[in-house]
């Protein structure tokens, strides 16, 4: 493959900034497709299809400014990345499952699907913003561009895509991509060390007192992070792909290279009935 069909940089990076919920163009997805389990971070039971009581007709949220008070703060950190309006817009032409009750089932079935379809795409358009190898790069690039495809597919086939089959052509390039990252970095710490040594992948640091520590180059993937105290910690060239930061204080900390941070890293209440992303962590 030519240098010239990799994606650079700067188009990356705009396309990781791109992916961003557009609310008003969709038809509250988020807030009826999703099942919805009662915790500290919402107040309720809600079984997926059933719209959110508070939903309004105009797909709007009626307590949106008052969320964290009513006990709803878990979707006041939520982004579809963007599925919501795709799925709504492009997937379904604008037509809402209120005014189709009859392809409501069909659309709440469809947006869990591509809302994991723009998580990937953000892992992967990510991944690409990096200094990594050209041979990766050209990888990543090939993975993006077929992402991006699947986004546009009819709702029968997105309904048919198997995401479980598919994250294995994702898993090595992305632990390929987050390894030369950390080991980079960890070439210019103090001492002899290695990836191993800064492996931490399924940690359970729930409450963790770690304030003030050097994580760099750190992997969390899939750590179980909760409530743990990361005040003024540096956090660069972190993986934390599929860790659990809910209510995380990270006050001060320099995130600033950290990888792979995602809705999922704070609302794993929403449940997909879609294994994919957890088979990210399970098999990396």
């Amino acid at each position: 493959m030519s240098k010239t069909t990799i994606i650079d940089k700067e188009d990356a990076h705009q396309i990781r900034e791109g992916m961003k919920a557009d609310c008003t163009k969709c038809f509250g997805l988020c807030c009826t497709a999703l099942n919805i389990i009662a915790s500290s971070d919402f107040s309720i039971n809600k079984s997926a299809g059933t719209p959110c009581l508070n939903l309004q007709s105009n797909y709007s949220c009626q307590i949106h400014s008052q969320l964290r008070d009513k006990g709803f703060k878990g979707c006041t950190v939520f982004d579809c990345l963007g599925a919501g309006q795709a799925v709504s817009q492009i997937t379904f032409k604008g037509k809402s499952w209120r005014e189709n009750p009859e392809t409501g089932k069909k659309i709440f079935q469809v947006f869990p699907i591509m809302e994991q379809l723009h998580e990937m795409m953000a892992y992967v358009s990510e991944a690409l913003t990096y200094e990594v190898p050209e041979n990766l790069a050209d990888k990543l690039s090939i993975q993006l561009k077929k992402l991006q495809n699947f986004t546009e597919l009819g709702a029968d086939d997105l309904l048919a895509f198997d995401l479980i089959k598919y994250r294995f052509s994702l898993n090595e390039l992305l632990t390929r991509a987050s390894n030369f990252i950390r080991e980079k970095a960890i070439s210019k710490l103090p001492g002899n060390r290695n990836l191993k040594d800064f492996d931490h992948a399924r940690v359970d640091w729930i409450g963790k007192k770690l304030e003030g520590k050097d994580l760099r180059a750190s992997d969390f993937r899939g750590a179980y992070l909760i409530a743990s105290d990361m005040r003024n910690t540096d956090l660069r060239e972190v993986n934390f792909i599929g860790a659990d930061l809910r209510d995380v204080n990270l006050s001060g900390a320099d995130l600033f290279t950290s990888m792979f941070l995602t809705v999922r890293s704070n609302n794993p209440k929403f449940i997909h009935n879609f294994p994919c992303l957890d088979a990210f962590v399970a098999s990396t």
